[in-house]
């Protein structure tokens, strides 16, 4: 893959939670990477914001878990399921890390930021990628423009896309994508002051509507609520204020707390597509929201962006360093993200659609009131400790209702 005049082993277009950590742990493998970003560091973007358990074992992996938790964001060690007839409430996590956080973005980024500056990583904030470079079929490199606007052409022997749903480099490559769906849900969320949650993660489904509250930094909640996509587009997108209090009302305790809360920002919000596409090919990769992205009812987003992270950039130094072919470790990287996420894309899809769980689930659900390993394996599966294939496995739901039985 070498050329002799290219500058940087790797450039990375996007700095948040997928594109800093590849840059990073490419970096920390002595590789020259260039991470760009058209954003400045701290800054916000739309977000679920839970840094489910897996999440954090990532970072405690990378060296980084103790920085978040010196940022004093609440952890969450509880996920609750309000169905309306009965609450399933478990752990999310595993004995070795058994909380998440819903951290902001702006603090969360800029700490993934700062560690990829910290191995070596030429970054560029402000930074804004007008064209992604090709020669012969192959991706070589990027132009783009800096803060003083001036032009500037980078050249590198791989071009990662960690620039999200909208990304330059899958749009270039003309990656195909592949088990698209049509959106289901417009999601929103503000932060609320005066609302403490005890360290749950709390999740009400009712017909057609859910939502979900945990604390983030500053003394804040984050509540996160989602629509059809089919009925925000005819009716409720005229008032979104107003639907989004009407959701919470149909939780009268829950909307108590709420008004005696209050209400710090706007509301943000964003309709998500479902999608996975081929993440590589002749020079370019792709990681995070640019490559596979799902509807964000169960907040898997960060948890995927880490995973990617750390299984793109272990196929990319196989490939730049010569150990392996670079399409054989690529198909490897595709292949292993794919079989991780397929199920819980599927379990998200059957979430998102906001309707009553089918009988056998009903009875599911009923039956794991009570029995705590159950609840617990429930959480996990929401949180993506546990795969929803393991846990709707014959032998595992059979066991769950031996139990209630007994």
């Amino acid at each position: 893959m070498g050329h002799a005049n290219r500058s940087y082993d790797a450039i990375v277009v996007g700095a948040r939670c997928a594109g800093s950590p590849a840059a990073m742990l490419l970096a920390r493998k002595g590789y020259r990477v260039l991470l760009v970003d058209r954003a400045t560091f701290p800054s916000d973007t739309i977000s679920t914001h839970i840094v489910h358990p897996m999440a954090i074992a990532a970072l405690s992996r990378w060296g980084l878990l103790e920085r978040l938790v010196a940022t004093r964001c609440p952890p969450v060690d509880t996920y609750a399921f309000d169905f309306g007839p009965f609450t399933i409430e478990g752990a999310p996590g595993t004995m070795d890390f058994p909380v998440g956080y819903c951290p902001r973005r702006m603090v969360l980024d800029k700490l993934l930021l700062d560690a990829a500056a910290e191995a070596g990583v030429d970054v560029r904030e402000g930074f804004r990628v007008d064209e992604v470079l090709i020669e012969d079929g192959r991706v070589i490199g990027i132009r783009g423009s800096d803060k003083s606007g001036q032009s500037i052409k980078e050249h590198a022997r791989i071009v990662i896309g960690a620039d999200g749903r909208n990304s330059i480099v899958a749009e270039t490559v003309r990656t195909e994508r592949y088990n698209e769906r049509p959106p289901l849900l417009a999601i929103y969320y503000a932060y609320w002051s005066g609302l403490p949650m005890q360290g749950r993660f709390e999740t009400y489904i009712r017909p057609n509507r859910g939502f979900a509250g945990a604390e983030t930094h500053g003394g804040l909640t984050m509540i996160v609520g989602g629509f059809p996509v089919a009925e925000f587009t005819a009716s409720i997108k005229r008032d979104i204020e107003g639907n989004f209090q009407k959701a919470i009302d149909l939780v009268p305790a829950f909307a108590e707390r709420v008004r005696s809360a209050k209400r710090e920002t706007r509301l943000f919000g964003a309709v998500t597509p479902n999608f996975f596409c081929k993440p590589f090919g002749p020079g370019w990769a792709l990681v995070g929201d640019a490559g596979y992205l799902k509807d964000p009812v169960t907040a898997q987003g960060i948890l995927d962006a880490f995973r990617d992270a750390e299984r793109c950039a272990l196929a990319v130094d196989e490939a730049l360093s010569g150990r392996r072919p670079f399409d054989a470790a690529m198909s490897d990287y595709q292949r292993d993200r794919d079989a991780a996420a397929l199920p819980m894309y599927d379990f998200t899809y059957m979430l998102a659609a906001l309707e009553p769980p089918p009988p056998d689930l009903q009875r599911l659900l009923g039956a794991m009131q009570g029995n705590q390993k159950a609840m617990d394996a429930f959480a996990g599966v929401n949180a993506g400790t546990m795969s929803p294939a393991a846990f709707f496995a014959p032998e595992h739901v059979e066991s769950i209702l031996k139990a209630a039985v007994a």
